[in-house]
């Protein structure tokens, strides 16, 4: 017995060491991947301590030795966009990764409106039928949220075609499909999110704990975790879902809605993975992939009493984050706008102004979508523009083309006399769609808000009252379902604002 037992455990270790000899690479370096074109090209992975390991693709090679710890990175020059190509990566094994392309990648993220499928977007099946895309692809994170930053995650490319497009991150696909068709080269999209997350599951817990701006955010957050006790949450919940049963078979036997089923407690936080829990499970395995830039799509979970007023502040982190631990520099961020929604809640309102604030971050851009959403469906099914919005935005200050991509932006506002005077930025060819201009009010040191009066004036707006005298505020669509209708040569809405 003894002697089969040491002869199980050699083979173990003989099996254990054999496997740390083999070089090996993480998820993303797979079959169908693209890496970004024009600029230096990582590729990473692990391999017995101090083993040579060198890597090739099109033309380009580099050579690298393991650490201490087996882990390897090599850094290829830039290469073009084009392909497909091979990625050979030898040490005392070989591994080769085949239909790569070379392109421009992007990442995708944020909760449930990024990761909403295609297969649930406006005219499925005719977007199905032209999905026939091979150069757009996919790599979708499926792990989870992680209490330690992972070094690897699970996740696969997708070549893009009528049969896989409909799993595709809606927003992200059209984005990268109008980039694809513009820029005519391959596009890489990596969707890495997940529904009804809040923003500070997806910034580096170490960021948020060093920004003092954050901490009385995070000492409620600390309270309520300190306080929360799994027993006494799977007792109320099991008692919520028995009830919930009662009333499913009364409703049925009415005839009538059936009722919500209550949320599990404990699979809830372990969706959200607490202060940093996803960036820990989707973002850090990532990191240090070569990437134009990321688009982001979340917001709805921080539109409640005691998270909106920090949504700048997270955001803006979240963006300075992320460019410090991929070291690449300022790559663009660009994020999508609260839509139009009918919740009845202020702090939509209050995102909303906070991502438009965030764009004093340099090098981000925003869609603004008050025109495209649904008033009972907090996931407009209308994707398409959404992700064209984004494209406008990416393709002319990313990509240097000379196209509109931006409804007016303020600026400024003026008090002359008894009128609000507004300047905007994207202001060439302002403009009102429909007869009148709609969707501004003003209001005097009372903050008592009323409608007003609206004029375009050459690049300016002027806004006047005959209940407010002496004005020193303006706001525009500040509503839930707002009616404003300022745009501009580019057709696009002009953003929601307040001045103060």
């Amino acid at each position: 017995m003894r002697i089969a037992s040491l002869f199980v455990v050699s083979s173990l270790l003989l099996a254990g060491s054999q496997a740390q000899a083999d070089v090996k690479l993480p998820s993303i370096f797979s079959e169908h991947m693209v890496v970004q074109a024009d600029t230096k090209v990582p590729v990473w992975g692990w391999a017995e301590p101090k083993e040579e390991v060198t890597v090739e693709l099109a033309g380009s090679k580099a050579s690298a030795a393991a650490d201490v710890n087996g882990r390897w990175r090599a850094t290829l020059d830039k290469l073009p966009a084009g392909g497909p190509h091979k990625l050979v990566v030898t040490g005392k094994n070989k591994l080769e990764v085949g239909d790569v392309l070379v392109g421009e990648v992007w990442l995708g993220s944020g909760q449930s409106n990024m990761a909403m499928q295609v297969s649930r977007c406006f005219n499925f099946e005719q977007e199905q039928k032209a999905a026939d895309l091979p150069q757009v692809r996919m790599f979708t994170v499926r792990s989870g949220a992680e209490k330690e930053a992972q070094a690897d995650c699970q996740g696969s490319w997708a070549v893009c075609t009528p049969e896989t497009v409909g799993g595709f991150s809606a927003t992200a696909f059209f984005f990268g499909r109008d980039l694809h068709a513009a820029l005519k080269k391959p596009v890489g999209l990596i969707n890495s999110s997940v529904g009804g997350t809040p923003i500070e599951s997806w910034i580096s817990a170490d960021a948020q704990r060093a920004e003092p701006k954050l901490k009385p955010f995070l000492a409620v957050i600390d309270e309520a975790n300190a306080k929360f006790d799994p027993v006494v949450a799977q007792a109320t919940y099991d008692k919520q879902v028995a009830k919930w049963q009662k009333d499913v078979a009364a409703a049925k036997a009415a005839k009538k809605p059936l009722p919500q089923k209550p949320r599990d407690p404990i699979a809830t936080r372990k969706l959200k993975g607490g202060v940093g829990g996803l960036y820990n499970g989707k973002i850090a395995p990532l990191v240090g992939y070569a990437i134009r830039g990321a688009v982001w799509y979340q917001g709805e979970a921080n539109a409640q009493p005691g998270k909106a007023e920090y949504y700048q502040t997270q955001l803006s982190l979240l963006v300075n984050d992320w460019r410090r631990q991929w070291n690449q520099g300022e790559f663009p961020v660009a994020w999508v706008q609260l839509p139009n929604f009918d919740n009845g809640k202020p702090e939509w309102l209050v995102v909303r102004e906070q991502m438009r604030k965030t764009l004093a971050v340099p090098n981000t851009g925003m869609a603004v979508t008050t025109d495209v959403g649904e008033a009972k469906d907090i996931h407009p099914r209308n994707k398409q523009d959404v992700g064209k919005r984004l494209a406008l935005w990416a393709l002319a200050k990313v990509y240097g083309q000379a196209i509109p991509y931006s409804g007016p932006m303020i600026a400024s506002h003026a008090v002359s006399g008894d009128r609000l005077v507004l300047t905007f930025d994207q202001a060439e060819g302002l403009k009102a769609g429909g007869a009148k201009l709609l969707g501004f009010e003003i209001a005097g040191a009372d903050k008592m808000w009323k409608p007003a009066e609206a004029q375009i004036e050459g690049a300016t707006v002027v806004l006047s009252s005959p209940d407010v005298k002496q004005p020193t505020a303006a706001r525009y669509n500040w509503a839930h379902m707002p009616t404003g209708n300022l745009t501009n040569n580019s057709g696009l809405p002009a953003s929601p604002f307040a001045t103060e």
